[in-house]
């Protein structure tokens, strides 16, 4: 390695921006082969970091996120729940529900693919660099309690209301007691008109007093949450049955 070669790489790490050490040669040889002038390779070599910064930043947002898996909108087998409005769905792949603080909510037997869309549009948002967490209802509420009884409920509710999305997954798996609801209350109350949530359900809210103790409460939760939202119920095939019977070759 020649001596300004060296000399370059050393002044790359001690700037922190040692990723261009992988790349600059190759930037510097397209330079010479386009016959570019200085600035020129500056400037593309520049992009280069910017890029691998924005790359990185977006798989943090993710990693940060929690999703339980990593599966894209346009995965999603549209074909097979024939009564989702696939236009509508992908419309809201522009975020523009992100901007106008609006939710979301995926209503549906367990299976129909509630918690595939809420991943999907949550890895868009992290894309764009916005601020996303996921969690299922039942780790949620242990979380607030555990901060309720520790003395730290505020201070969870603000880390919560942060965000520019929560995911809240399964929503009806677990029963609801009141001292739940009541904290499940104030962290939507917080997020109110304040950010978005995506939630997903196997019940409809005509059903979750089957799932809430406290009724009113319940109904105090989904006026909140059905404000401003976008409300799918998907009645179609289970994906998980549907994976089976095709192993199964029925």
């Amino acid at each position: 390695m020649s001596d300004i070669n060296k000399r370059l790489e050393k002044q790359f790490v001690q700037l922190q921006i040692k990723g261009l050490i992988g790349v600059y040669k190759t930037v510097l040889d397209n330079a010479i082969n386009n016959k570019l002038n200085y600035l020129e390779f500056l400037s593309i070599l520049l992009e280069e970091e910017i890029l691998r910064k924005q790359d990185g930043s977006i798989k943090a947002k993710i990693a940060k996120a929690k999703f339980p898996f990593i599966k894209t909108i346009e995965a999603f087998d549209f074909s097979y729940q024939p009564g989702l409005n696939q236009q509508q769905i992908l419309r809201l792949s522009s975020l523009e529900f992100i901007e106008k603080k609006e939710n979301i909510i995926f209503l549906g037997n367990p299976g129909v693919g509630k918690t595939h869309l809420a991943v999907g549009l949550g890895l868009k948002t992290c894309s764009s660099k916005y601020r996303v967490a996921f969690i299922t209802a039942a780790n949620l509420l242990e979380e607030l309690q555990i901060a309720f009884r520790g003395g730290m409920l505020t201070d969870r509710l603000l880390y919560y209301s942060r965000l520019n999305l929560l995911i809240i997954d399964e929503v009806g798996y677990m029963p609801i007691n009141k001292e739940q609801a009541n904290l499940l209350f104030q962290l939507i109350s917080m997020r109110y008109e304040k950010g978005s949530i995506i939630l997903t359900s196997n019940y409809n809210f005509d059903d979750w007093n089957k799932v809430f103790d406290d009724s009113v409460v319940a109904s105090a939760i989904i006026d909140r949450l059905i404000h401003h939202a976008h409300i799918f119920y998907i009645n179609g095939t289970s994906y998980r049955l549907k994976n089976k019977l095709a192993k199964n070759n029925i």
